[in-house]
């Protein structure tokens, strides 16, 4: 098991949603958080706040995971900070929401952009931490792609395509960043919020959560605070544990779906 107590760990994407969550986790486990923001300095200080009330301390950084300058100012921070870094969540993403049947609806720049943030961000990111988490003889990894990039569901077909190569470089990293380094990914399924509301409409999104809600497993959608968990296990959990994908989705992926009809 990682003890976090005094450790510091990166969020990207920690202004609201997940990443929100998962640096509220950290800091009540005595953790020091860099804080990551691209847009929501307003988030990023309300998140602040919320770790600063378990005493721990952070650093706040506006930056864009798919610039490399800006993914190595995240590690600088720490490094500048703290002199180490023991973990690094990789939660920054962005979509474009598009029925999958319409095929117009994205063009090359769509893909571009949503696999800078989501495949290409989290890939210059564990390169920028790598030195420094070697340095330290530890360091966890933890990459949220999305039950979409298992499934080919989700808000677009790139988002989908997105997460699924972020899976795979996933497998790649642990690969090659070990032994001091574990990469895990985990795939959350419907996550409430205002986020996912907001992109797929009110209406559409309390229909898609009823429907989950009743025909899952074990009857639920996810929430922020759960995934988070699920990242926290990855961080803190087994040290031989590398190279997995953790789906959290209440069961979605073991609905039977409907036979296609000849």
């Amino acid at each position: 098991m990682m003890d976090l107590q005094d450790g510091v760990v990166i969020v990207t994407g920690s202004s609201s949603g997940v990443g929100a969550a998962c640096a509220r986790q950290l800091a009540e486990l005595g953790c020091h958080v860099v804080i990551n923001y691209a847009h929501n300095e307003t988030g990023a200080k309300r998140t602040e706040a919320a770790c600063h009330a378990f005493g721990v301390e952070t650093e706040v950084v506006k930056a864009d995971v798919s610039d490399d300058a800006d993914c190595r100012k995240l590690v600088d921070a720490a490094e500048s900070r703290w002199g180490r870094l023991d973990g690094l969540v990789n939660n920054a993403g962005t979509t474009k929401f598009c029925a999958h049947d319409d095929l117009e609806g994205l063009d090359k720049q769509d893909f571009l952009h949503i696999y800078g943030v989501n495949t290409v961000g989290p890939y210059q990111m564990a390169r920028a931490a790598a030195p420094l988490m070697r340095r330290g003889g530890r360091g966890s990894i933890v990459n949220v792609a999305s039950i979409a990039g298992v499934m080919g569901v989700g808000s677009s077909i790139a988002y989908a395509a997105s997460k699924g190569a972020l899976i795979t470089l996933g497998l790649s990293l642990a690969r090659v960043l070990g032994p001091e380094i574990r990469v895990n990914t985990v795939c959350p399924g419907f996550i409430q919020g205002d986020w996912l509301a907001e992109g797929m409409g009110q209406e559409t999104y309390d229909r898609a959560k009823a429907y989950l809600e009743q025909n899952t497993p074990l009857r639920l959608t996810t929430t922020p605070d759960t995934v988070a968990e699920g990242i926290l296990q990855f961080l803190t959990g087994a040290s031989v544990v590398t190279g997995e994908t953790l789906i959290l989705d209440g069961g979605h992926h073991l609905m039977q779906m409907p036979m296609a009809r000849r």
